[in-house]
């Protein structure tokens, strides 16, 4: 049985509720954690356990990606700087995909694709080097993975065949 549509919201106002009083009260066991990047966390905790909980498998995709950015930019505070973010941001993508596919059945060939993509993008300057070092010359695969995208992209669009 589905839980009311109130329980993200509820939960929602409940985690911002608790973020300011905390705040408020410069708790300072969380003093790292006053920031927008916490904000996020709370919007994408409460979709997963909308999602989860309230067996409406619809949240997980959003709950992942909140819950994700959030980590990403707490990580990136803590390490001054940001990590790929194209790249983090494909890999939530698919990581939302594969866990909605797990209680669904629908998203598995999509969430493998932005996975292998978010890995390329993720360690393209690593695969590059290895390549240089190797002897092979593909610098047009530099130029070329945009355009390589876009084809992809229409061809699902426009020729891929739906059920």
């Amino acid at each position: 049985m589905k839980k009311p549509p109130y329980l993200l919201s509820g939960i929602i106002l409940f985690g911002f509720g608790i973020y300011f009083l905390l705040q408020q009260y410069q708790f300072s066991l969380f003093n790292g954690f006053y920031s927008w990047p916490t904000l996020f966390l709370i919007v994408g905790i409460a979709f997963l356990i909308n999602g989860y909980g309230g067996k409406d498998y619809s949240f997980i995709f959003p709950g992942v990606l909140f819950t994700g950015i959030g980590i990403h930019f707490h990580i990136a505070q803590q390490l001054g700087g940001t990590i790929d973010f194209p790249g983090i941001f494909l890999l939530l993508i698919s990581i939302g995909l594969l866990l909605s596919y797990i209680k669904t059945g629908n998203g598995l060939f999509q969430g493998i694709l932005f996975l292998a993509i978010s890995l390329l993008l993720l360690f393209f300057d690593k695969l590059k080097e290895w390549l240089l070092h190797s002897g092979h010359k593909l610098v047009w695969i530099d130029q070329a993975w945009p355009y390589l995208l876009i084809v992809f992209g229409l061809y699902f669009l426009f020729f891929h065949k739906r059920k």
